[in-house]
This record gives C-alpha cells, sequence and structure tokens, in this order.
C-alpha cells in the first residue's frame, strides 16, 4: 500500500507541474503577490507591525487556500466529469489511495511555496525568519488539511467541470480579502467584521501570524487551532456524504 501511495504521488506531482496554468496560478501567484505588494508597502506599519512579515504570513494562508481548497477542488470536479475518477474506480488502485495521493501532492506543493515564500520575505523584502519554523510548519498542515476537506466538500457543490472555476473562484477569492490576508481586518466596516469572523481562513491567518511574527507556540493559540480543525471536520463529513466518482450527468 505505501509503495502504490508513493508511485501514485510522484503521478501527481509530475501532473501538476506539466500543467503550465495550474503551476502559475496555484504556485507562483501567491509568490508574484508577495514581491509586488512586499516591495510597494513592506516597509508601512499593519497592526503595529511591519508589513513585510504581516503579508509574508498572510500570503503563506493564501497559498494554502489557493492550492488545498480551489485548485484541489477544481481540479477534482474535472477530472471526474471528464471521467476519470470513474475509469479510477475500474483500476486495482484503492480509491482512498488515489485520493491520499491526491491530497499529499498538494501538501508537496504548499511545502515548496512556503519555503519559497519565507526566503523571498526574508532576502528580498528584509522580513527576517519565523520565530517558530516548527510551530509553523504544524500550523500549514493543519491549514493544509482543513482546507483540503473543504475543498472535496465543494465538489459536491459543482454540477460542471466548466462552472467549477467560477464556483470556486467566487467562494475563496472574496474570502482571502475578507479575512485579511492584504490588510487588517480591523479597517473594514463592522458588517465585513462579522463576516470574517466566521470564516476559517481568518482563524488560519491569524495562527500564522501568532507563531510566525509573534513567536507563540501552538497553545496561545487553541481558539484558533480548533476553529480550523473544525471547519477542516465539517467539510470532511460532507465530502464523506457528497462526494461522487461518477459524472454529474450520469
Amino acid at each position: 500500500m505505501t509503495r502504490l501511495l508513493a508511485l501514485e504521488l510522484r503521478n501527481q506531482q509530475r501532473l501538476f507541474w506539466r500543467s503550465r496554468e495550474a503551476a502559475f496560478f496555484t504556485f507562483l501567484f501567491p509568490i508574484i503577490l508577495l514581491v509586488l505588494l512586499g516591495s510597494v508597502y513592506g516597509d508601512e506599519e499593519i497592526d503595529g507591525v511591519r508589513a513585510a512579515p504581516y503579508l509574508v504570513a498572510g500570503l503563506l494562508g493564501y497559498g494554502v487556500v489557493a492550492t488545498a481548497f480551489a485548485s484541489l477542488a477544481i481540479s477534482l470536479v474535472i477530472r471526474r466529469e471528464s471521467g476519470v475518477l470513474k475509469r479510477v474506480r475500474g483500476t486495482p488502485l484503492p480509491p482512498a489511495v488515489y485520493l491520499a495521493a491526491v491530497v499529499g501532492s498538494t501538501v508537496v506543493v504548499i511545502a515548496i511555496q512556503a519555503v519559497s515564500q519565507i526566503l523571498i520575505g526574508r532576502y528580498a523584502l528584509d522580513a527576517g525568519f519565523p520565530d517558530e519554523p516548527a510551530s509553523l510548519a504544524v500550523s500549514l498542515l493543519l491549514g493544509t488539511a482543513a482546507f483540503a476537506g473543504l475543498g472535496l466538500a465543494t465538489t459536491g457543490l459543482v454540477r460542471s467541470g466548466e462552472g467549477s472555476s467560477a464556483v470556486v473562484n467566487a467562494i475563496y477569492l472574496p474570502m482571502t480579502f475578507v479575512s485579511g490576508v492584504f490588510f487588517s481586518v480591523e479597517s473594514m466596516p463592522g458588517f465585513l467584521e462579522a463576516i470574517a469572523d466566521v470564516l476559517p481562513l481568518t482563524y488560519l491567518l491569524e495562527l500564522l501570524r501568532s507563531v510566525a511574527i509573534e513567536g507563540e507556540g501552538l497553545g496561545a493559540s487553541g481558539t484558533a487551532i480548533g476553529v480550523v480543525a473544525g471547519w477542516g471536520a465539517a467539510g470532511l463529513a460532507v465530502a464523506l456524504r457528497t462526494f461522487r466518482w461518477e459524472p454529474r450527468a450520469a
């Protein structure tokens, strides 16, 4: 089983990097945003801290959502509607191993992306290295698992491959702004703050900034960890009931 998982993980990595569009918008786009925004106002202050490290932590969260939620949901819907997932179930490869490899490939992409962002933040924007690198890694892994669960759940809501990008982008792009990836939520109108208070990305960003900027351990962010984990568990529960291997038209 482990050998099958390793082989399929390698296949999923090949599929990802061979798709130039996916590699650009999923992997490279958050890095480009970091360079552009950090270069423009990296020396200003947000919430009493220098903007550069604030943006690094924020775009780490953005990368998690773009990869583990948006890219995962879109790619699985397209594979489902094109019959790829149906054919996978007809092979000796266990479906659980296939999904584990897909999610594992997502983890690999996020890990490479996060290292790239941290290095760019340190050497191009003078943001410094995270004060708690181990806690940051655990936080990113938790966020990846949670948003992967939400991504799997979202596939059940999308009926066609053509509409997958529109539906998923309509969910995750507003969430990145309302949750405070690029600026403090305290500067937003009250009704947007109320929305931000229930979004999982808000709490993932709180967790990432706590460990990366303030140097606090995971124990200081129990509420944020609980909310992110709760959203992930809810997404997984929905996915177990709604995820389909056959095209919706069938």
